[in-house]
């Protein structure tokens, strides 16, 4: 009896966790679906494509058993192949396309992805769960279907999101221009109602793409027709975020931190995308890490903390990192081809005609032009648009610190070629080689420190017919000042009056430019700086005397005079170019153009009038 007892409990227990092993093994009727989840992620599908790409280029050609014919082809593919993922992340946006067009057919031909699995990767049927991000990049994709690289200054213009909230403005904490989070739901509410399969899977292989070889989330946006971009430039970094956890958790609360920083500069406006981030400080540093490299200009280490260089399609990036800068931080400045806009719309103010035609007359008369104004007035947009005043006879030498201008893209039949410094070559060893290059015109991309203002004033008075550089003075006297400290202090002068003397010598006018807070760029000024005439001496010796303390002791050897002013939204001009420059600029004009010439001056009013 006890027996039958001990066998009962027996087979019970067994039963019991017979039990236990199949309920706590069956798979669950969803099993299947979250595997195959788990397989579409975009992250499965980002490792996926990078180490198929990593067997496609480290596997041998003899496994294949191919004739030579088409081993040849297949090496070349692969040499293509290898060559395009090390160029797509420099700015090579036909390397970007190619390696994109690769990952769209290992989607579908390795990854499974149809029109049925597309869905599990990024969830298009479902608005609801679409993050942010999502909703604006299948935005940004479909302006860009019809409006190529302008599609986000599109975007912006449809929705007016270059625009400051005067709701939101108000109050003792104003806010700076902003996208947010609303204005893209609104946008894609509206924009958005059906993607087919190809846009799908062209969105899909974007986000894989910028993952894995690309800039992250401003990947696209790097590429677009804007001024510039930065990240990493606001919010708290990770030492003050713990700080704030602890101590300010309600002040702070709301505060993103600096690797969700994304700001972009568009028609002169700095607008923070506050929608938009990294997600993490490991992708914010990959992207830093990886958008310098073009040209292989050294590498960013903690020693050094900064790199400037350029990208292939000529923008400017520089690179930030600790303990240089408080957080990692890039800045990407683009320089568009002036030939995708009109002057006229650069300068599209009443009067646009007569400052122009005043810039037009002054390079033609060979003066030497000094554009000033902050960051992002348009400086170097002008700039541009005066090399097309230059006689086509003169050949023109460029001094940049990085390749930015690209004169010779815009005037591809122009003699025109360009020098900069380097970490063998210093700038003073290229401005020497430059003098023995017959160059008759300098252009020097920016005066940003002693030693370029030196070679400045160099250039000005022995090297070419005459020089135009940007610089970012506020006033004429600041750049004068500015000029002349850097003789004293780089060009072996020790006596201020006649380092300024030098420096009012080589710079004739000051174009300055202005960008108001709403982002409007328009010429405040052109200004003639005009030496003072030394005063005739009397016979009287005390005169003399007097003469000679006045003229040793004064400030100023020069008047800055505005011959023109953008006065109430108008260009006016003010007071006629003075005589000794009108002189000097009629020797360097044609007959015809002495003419012309001399008509454009009598539209200035005479001394006296106004």
């Amino acid at each position: 009896m006890a027996y039958d007892i001990n066998l009962f409990l027996l087979l019970l227990v067994s039963a019991i966790i017979c039990l236990l092993i199949f309920y706590l093994f069956k798979r669950s009727p969803n099993e299947d679906i979250y595997e195959k989840e788990d397989n579409f992620s975009v992250y499965y599908l980002v490792e996926g494509i990078k180490e198929t790409f990593n067997q496609i280029l480290n596997s041998s050609i003899t496994q294949y058993k191919l004739d030579k014919a088409e081993a040849l082809k297949e090496e070349k593919r692969k040499d293509n192949l290898r060559q395009a993922l090390r160029n797509c992340n420099y700015g090579d946006t036909s390397a970007k396309d190619y390696i994109k067009e690769y990952i769209k057919d290992l989607l579908q031909l390795k990854f499974n992805i149809d029109e049925n699995t597309i869905n599990l990767v990024i969830p298009f049927n479902n608005p609801y769960s679409l993050t942010i991000q999502d909703k604006f990049e299948i935005l940004l994709y479909y302006y860009k279907k019809d409006h190529g690289t302008n599609a986000l200054q599109e975007l912006i213009r449809a929705y007016d999101m270059d625009f400051r909230d005067k709701e939101l403005d108000a109050g003792d904490s104003p806010r700076g221009y902003e996208i947010r989070e609303d204005q893209i739901e609104e946008a894609y509410r509206r924009e958005i109602s059906y993607l087919n399969y190809n846009d799908k899977l062209e969105v899909v292989s974007q986000r894989i793409y910028q993952l894995y070889k690309g800039h992250g989330v401003i990947d696209e946006l790097r590429d677009m027709n804007i001024d510039g971009i930065s990240a990493g430039v606001s919010g708290l970094t990770n030492v003050l975020y713990q700080f704030s956890q602890d101590f300010y958790t309600k002040e702070y609360k709301d505060t993103s931190l600096s690797y969700n920083s994304i700001w972009i500069f568009y028609q002169g406006k700095t607008i923070q995308l506050s929608f938009l981030g990294f997600g993490s400080q490991k992708e914010l540093e990959r992207v830093c890490k990886n958008i310098y490299r073009y040209d292989y200009p050294g590498q960013l280490s903690s020693a050094k903390g900064y790199i400037a260089n350029e990208m292939k399609d000529g923008s400017r990036v520089i690179v930030v990192r600790p303990p240089f800068a408080e957080s990692w931080a890039f800045f990407v400045r683009k320089f568009q081809s002036v030939r995708e806009y009109d002057i006229y719309d650069i300068l599209p103010d009443k009067g646009n005609k007569l400052v122009i035609e005043l810039m037009r007359w002054l390079i033609k008369g060979c003066k030497v032009i000094a554009i000033t104004g902050e960051q992002g007035s348009g400086k170097s947009t002008l700039l541009k648009y005066l090399i097309s005043f230059i006689d086509p006879t003169y050949t023109l030498r460029v001094q940049e610190l990085i390749f930015e201008l690209n004169l010779r893209k815009l005037y591809p039949k122009r003699n025109i070629l360009s020098f900069r410094e380097t970490q063998t070559v210093s700038g003073q060893e290229a401005l020497d080689i430059q003098k023995k290059t017959d160059g008759v015109v300098t252009v020097l991309g920016e005066v940003a420190s002693a030693p370029v203002a030196r070679w400045l004033v160099q250039l000005s008075q022995v090297a070419s017919k005459f020089t135009i550089f940007t610089h970012h003075a506020k006033s004429t006297d600041s750049l004068v000042t500015y000029l002349r400290n850097a003789l004293l202090q780089e060009g072996g002068f020790n006596n201020e009056k006649v380092a300024q003397e030098q420096v009012v010598e080589a710079v004739n006018f000051d174009i300055h430019f202005v960008k108001n807070v709403e982002g409007h760029r328009f010429i405040e000024r052109i200004t003639e700086i005009v030496p003072l005439e030394e005063e005739k001496a009397t016979d009287d010796i005390v005169s003399n005397m007097g003469l000679y303390f006045k003229q040793n002791t004064r400030r100023h050897v020069y008047k800055a005079v505005d011959i023109l002013r953008f006065e109430e939204g108008e260009y006016k001009l003010k007071v006629p170019i003075s005589k000794r420059s009108r002189d000097d600029m009629a020797y360097n004009l044609t007959k015809e153009e002495q003419e012309d010439f001399m008509n454009f001056i009598n539209r200035f009013p005479k001394v006296g009038e106004g």
